[in-house]
This record gives C-alpha cells, sequence and structure tokens, in this order.
C-alpha cells in the first residue's frame, strides 16, 4: 500500500507542480549491493515459502541513475524509474 501511495504522491505533485516548472520523479530501487540488502545474496524467504539467493546490483548505479535525472534539462523529466537486477524477481512477481 505504501508503494502506491508514493506513486500517487508522485503524480499528484507532478500535476500541482507543473504550473510552477517543478519536476518530479520516482526511483523504486531493488536489491542493490548495500550492508542492509547484502542478505539477500545469502537466501531469503519468497512467496512461495522457499528461500532462494536474490542477485544485487551495484550501488553506484543507484547513485548514477539519481545524478542523470538530477541533471536533465528542465524540458525532459523521467517521471518513474524501476532500477533493479535483471534476473531480480520483485516487481515482476515472486517466487
Amino acid at each position: 500500500a505504501t508503494k502506491h501511495a508514493v506513486k500517487g504522491l508522485t503524480k499528484t505533485a507532478s500535476l500541482d507542480g507543473r504550473r510552477y516548472h517543478i519536476a518530479v520523479g520516482q526511483i523504486d530501487v531493488g536489491n542493490a549491493a548495500t550492508p542492509l540488502a547484502n542478505r539477500m545474496a545469502k537466501g531469503v524467504l519468497q512467496a512461495n515459502g522457499e528461500t532462494k539467493p536474490e542477485p544485487l546490483m551495484d550501488v553506484a548505479i543507484v547513485g548514477q541513475s539519481v545524478l542523470y535525472m538530477a541533471n536533465l534539462p528542465l524540458d525532459a523529466n523521467v517521471q518513474f524509474m524501476s532500477l533493479l537486477p535483471p534476473k531480480m524477481p520483485a516487481f515482476i512477481g515472486r517466487g
């Protein structure tokens, strides 16, 4: 529910900010290799009840993506970006 609320907030802020030339974007980040997510590589519980390792991507890619969006000219905007390892089951379908 929280993810959908953030998406709605992003859409609303985009519409409300349009007249003030404010661009709003959202990045949904998958498993980036950070101390918090490193346990995923060892194996985490999946929706089907199995414990499986999940792939991680380099956290520097997340930073590069944020920088890319921030450096866009004012006449362009990435409204939504899903950034995840290609074999990550989240967002596409778990289990």
